[in-house]
């Protein structure tokens, strides 16, 4: 079963660009790949270790997998997971929350509970 809820890691900078046209293109290795990578609660953990490791100016973007239509596809990925890729721009009528994610003393991140 596709889970409902899915996230993306977004640095600060770019995610006020995208609530100024109401609308994320992606990030540059988003654009790049010609789609947006997302996580399910189950992978974001090691996605933020992998792509984000020590930086501490990232979002955390929860989003309704639902709303996105035939243009989200689960494809397969990191260790044959299958992971989220939306192959639009992501409407931010899509999004439902998003947080700030911090670092801890150590250098890893604060995940806030997740679905």
């Amino acid at each position: 079963m596709k889970p409902d809820i899915i996230y993306k890691i977004v640095p600060i900078k770019l995610w006020q660009a995208a609530e100024a046209e109401n609308k994320f293109l992606g990030a540059p290795v988003d654009i790049a790949d010609g789609f947006i990578h997302f996580s399910t609660a189950a992978q974001v953990k090691a996605t933020a270790a992998k792509h984000f490791a020590g930086l501490d100016d990232l979002l955390l973007v929860s989003v309704d997998s639902t709303q996105l239509g035939d243009s989200l596809k689960y494809e397969v990925s990191r260790g044959g997971d299958l992971f989220p890729h939306l192959y639009s721009s992501l409407s931010l009528d899509a999004v439902i929350n998003v947080q700030p994610l911090p670092l801890d003393n150590f250098g890893q991140h604060l995940f806030p509970e997740m679905n």
